[in-house]
């Protein structure tokens, strides 16, 4: 089985912090971490747990920052399709509070591959699946050369610009980029999957709406940065296999809730089977 993800991923920054800053507050981090992460990268690393041919098609800063991601990328066993750019890579700074809810600042705009990066495009015509959470229209117009295309619900505008149908889009309520209906799509996709943490979430098609539970969370959720990422690096892998959607997404929820247990999702993801 051949996968590939379309997007960015960028230098992460997790920590800790008591509470979120005031207007002139001083905020310590606490027990600071450094991965490769952002959206396309928690999903990469999740895909990286399974048997399939795995291909990354993203876009490199050259700094010390583009350094370290390539590096962590280039070492997952994966072939990376990387795009360079004269710029500095994008740093995001993450702070878990004790609640273990996240927030992210983002430090410059994230960087994305191009249609027009001498990059293996063609190669996503031989893929069985691919992700994608890129911005230009055209690598959308690109990866729906694939079986089957999974996109992000953050990225409802490339998908409307690209005029494609989506087989599945995937967000989550509580994320305002992501909360949407099927109803809201220029091209509505063959399915909308929508999470909503311990409640499940549930998957909208034209023939109505159907719900999925989610599995127990860990007594006590250390951090939730990179749930939704991982269920849909997990979601991906599944529907590729040739699961049902909703037996789908019910595994991928499993990966979701394995990365509530540590701050740092990549060591909590679980092996695909």
């Amino acid at each position: 089985m051949r996968i590939a993800v379309i997007g960015h991923v960028e230098h992460v920054t997790i920590a800790r912090a008591a509470a979120l800053p005031r207007a002139g507050d001083i905020v310590h981090l606490d027990g600071p971490v450094v991965i490769a992460g952002g959206g396309g990268g928690i999903a990469f690393f999740q895909l990286t747990m399974g048997d399939a041919e795995l291909h990354l098609f993203t876009a490199i800063g050259l700094d010390e920052a583009g350094t370290h991601v390539h590096h962590e990328i280039t070492g997952a066993g994966a072939t990376v399709h990387a795009a360079l750019r004269q710029q500095p890579h994008t740093r995001d700074i993450v702070v878990i509070t004790p609640d273990g809810e996240r927030t992210i600042f983002v430090v410059g705009e994230p960087l994305h591959p191009q249609r027009d990066d001498r990059l293996s495009w063609d190669l996503l015509a031989s893929c069985d699946a691919a992700y994608f959470t890129g911005q230009d229209p055209e690598t959308l117009l690109a990866a729906r050369q694939a079986r089957l295309l999974v996109v992000t619900a953050r990225r409802r505008e490339a998908l409307a610009r690209s005029g494609v149908q989506a087989d599945v889009v995937v967000g989550s309520a509580h994320d305002p980029r992501e909360a949407s209906a099927l109803a809201v799509y220029a091209v509505p996709p063959r399915a909308l999957v929508i999470t909503e943490g311990a409640a499940g979430g549930y998957i909208e098609t034209s023939d109505g709406r159907q719900r999925f539970a989610a599995p127990a969370p860990p007594a006590r959720i250390a951090g939730a940065y990179g749930a939704g990422d991982s269920f849909a690096g997990a979601l991906t892998w599944y529907l590729a296999r040739g699961l049902a959607i909703d037996d789908a997404c019910a595994r991928a929820a499993e990966h979701g809730a394995a990365v509530l247990r540590g701050i740092n999702p990549l060591e909590h993801q679980l092996p695909l089977s």
